[in-house]
């Protein structure tokens, strides 16, 4: 339920945009493409062979991806609560 000026489902659109919106940038990120490495590129150990044939063109073992993702640092995002349509109750 909106209220204010918003129209009825506006609340639940924003959400959906916001998801579409992430969705979207996920399949924007580049995969990996070629033949998988059998030695990791940054600590040089082997890539087992069950994961270079899960993962097409792996490059990384899973320690060196796990600290890799552990570094990742979110980005902040659009946000939609503080539009002025959901300030208007």
């Amino acid at each position: 339920m909106a209220g204010g000026w918003a129209k009825d489902g506006a609340v639940s659109e924003q959400i959906e945009a916001s998801v579409n919106d992430e969705l979207a940038r996920m399949k924007s990120r580049a995969q990996p493409v070629g033949e998988s490495l059998k030695f990791c590129a940054e600590c040089e150990e082997e890539i087992p062979q069950a994961r270079r044939e899960a993962v097409r063109g792996v490059k990384l073992c899973i320690e060196c991806v796990a600290e890799r993702d552990a570094a990742f640092k979110a980005r902040g995002g659009i946000n939609r609560r503080g539009s002025k349509d959901s300030q208007l109750k």
